[in-house]
């Protein structure tokens, strides 16, 4: 298999919330999106992040996940900038577009500067600058 991923599937809580908050807040492009479309697809350097209804994937996956519990959702994606500045400005752009302020960005024990947010559904992007690797 090869060593990459195409497509990452967040199910949310709230469809068009979601979609709202990705594709008008932060401005990532859906260019194969209508309304009343029941998955969005947006489009991302390298791979797609998509967005589907939590409550359908059970039928799509064919096998029962359970109940999202109160805290914050086991995995973190992850934005990396090219420069502090560039964190900074990337973490307040997601804020004005809805996103929880989870962590303030700031010097972190690997040498990098990251912080994170929270989308609609608490999943949590770190925002970071990595001086040693340019993962950008």
């Amino acid at each position: 298999m090869k060593a990459k991923i195409s497509i990452i599937t967040l199910g949310v809580s709230n469809f068009s919330e979601s979609v709202a908050f990705y594709r008008d807040g932060l401005g990532l492009p859906a260019p194969n999106y209508s309304e009343g479309d029941g998955i969005c697809f947006l489009e991302l350097e390298g791979t797609w992040l998509s967005l589907y209804p939590r409550e359908r994937f059970s039928d799509e996956a064919d096998v029962t996940f359970a109940e999202p519990s109160d805290g914050t959702p086991t995995i973190t994606l992850a934005h990396n900038l090219p420069s502090r500045e560039a964190v900074d400005a990337a973490m307040q752009e997601a804020v004005a577009a809805g996103a929880t302020l989870v962590k303030q960005p700031e010097e972190v024990f690997w040498g990098g500067y990251s912080g994170y947010f929270a989308d609609p559904d608490g999943y949590l992007w770190e925002l970071a600058y990595n001086p040693f690797t340019d993962l950008t």
